[in-house]
């Protein structure tokens, strides 16, 4: 049996946090101002609902809109995440190669419009819409990895983050230059289902009453849960059942399959993979890969429910689901999924919760990752790291 001077007991998290303070006594400034912060925003959110000036309507209906919008941010941070546990680099990109696959579907799902395709065959249609626009991502990122990025994967960390915000605006300028700048509107597209359940859009033709069921991605309806009234659009929960079907799919593939396992290979050791027979260019080349497919896909969804494109169009997403990538724990595929729903919910929520205008959410989304990070430097699921063997 190991003696305790071996085994040292643990120090708890109280012991933890004054070995921390005593290392370094700017933590505790940090966990003051951390601490009051919470507590202001904690009084302003009591006050708030117990003066009726918010609703639990109203904090349902956002959670709605928050858990589409954190799933397109899941999916892209997604992307941030694979290619910086596999290359320890931040492709700042990625927003870029997000906005490619919106812009690019948005020509395919315009020619099926004029076509007669989208209005006949619409469930077909969004579904070529979709792989359009991940292809067009998967395309961006290729090209991005192998132009930009692998002549410099030897090179020190900060010459990479700099090509990355380079080829950004390269993008996008081609973009404007190649398709102008105005915003483009996606069309109008019907999906109608489960008439059996829902008896709506009836018609009666020759004395037979025909219904059309639900419109799932142009539909808001009116309904009753738990004494609340809410509005709700379906295609909300087509954007979160879709989102989670993904990710759940890419975990597979990096928990379970063969390509999965030589991509955590090369995140812990690219020498040694090289060494056991693993391409490492091929992994590499296959995680950017996944994570544009994700991007391409999660831009397509965004689009149907924003309905406007533009070249600017990935900036402000790129940024947040990065700030959900760190929040989750960068490098960790569950963090990234876990840190984009938190963000879209804190920055839908927030703002009524807090009496705020809606304009300062990426205010209070950017605040809560400082907060976070103060208390949790590696992020709510923590850094995946190598582990070390004996």
């Amino acid at each position: 049996m190991a003696s305790a001077a071996q085994n040292p007991p643990s120090k708890g998290l109280i012991g933890g946090l004054m070995e921390r303070f005593r290392n370094d006594p700017v933590q505790i400034v940090l966990y003051l101002c951390g601490g009051i912060v919470f507590a202001v925003m904690l009084l302003a959110i009591v006050s708030n609902l117990l003066s009726g000036q918010v609703t639990l309507e109203d904090i349902v209906q956002s959670m709605i809109f928050g858990l589409a919008q954190g799933s397109i941010y899941a999916l892209i941070a997604l992307g941030y995440t694979l290619v910086y546990g596999v290359l320890l680099m931040i492709n700042f990109a990625h927003g870029e190669v997000f906005m490619a696959g919106a812009y690019i579907a948005f020509f395919a799902i315009y020619a099926m419009e004029q076509s007669g395709f989208l209005a006949q065959q619409p469930l077909l249609a969004l579904l070529i819409t979709i792989g359009v626009g991940m292809i067009a991502s998967i395309s961006i990122a290729v090209l991005l990895e192998r132009i930009a990025y692998r002549p410099l994967r030897n090179a020190p960390r900060l010459v990479p983050l700099i090509t990355a915000i380079g080829a950004s605006i390269v993008i996008r300028e081609l973009f404007i230059r190649l398709f102008g700048a105005r915003p483009r509107t996606y069309p109008e597209v019907s999906l109608f289902a489960f008439p059996q359940f829902f008896r709506l859009e009836c018609s009666v033709v020759d004395g037979v009453e025909t219904c059309l069921g639900i419109d799932l991605i142009r539909g808001a309806y009116d309904i009753t849960l738990l004494g609340m009234e809410l509005r709700v659009r379906p295609v909300y929960f087509i954007v979160f059942i879709l989102a989670l079907i993904l990710m759940a799919m890419l975990w597979f593939v990096v928990q379970r399959t063969k390509v999965g396992r030589a991509m955590r290979a090369v995140a812990e050791d690219k020498k040694t993979a090289a060494l056991m027979g693993v391409n490492v260019d091929r992994v590499i080349v296959i995680t950017f890969v996944l994570g544009a497919a994700l991007a391409g896909a999660a831009a397509v969804l965004f689009a149907l429910y924003n309905q406007r494109v533009m070249p600017e169009m990935g900036f402000t997403p790129g940024i947040k689901a990065f700030t959900a990538a760190v929040l989750g724990g960068i490098g960790n595929v569950p963090g990234a999924m876990a840190g984009g729903l938190l963000l879209g919910i804190i920055e839908s929520v927030a703002p009524s919760m807090l009496g705020l205008p809606t304009q300062l959410e990426g205010v209070i989304s950017f605040g809560v990752l400082v907060l976070i990070l103060i208390f949790r430097p590696t992020g709510i699921f923590g850094e995946v790291l190598a582990k070390k063997r004996a």
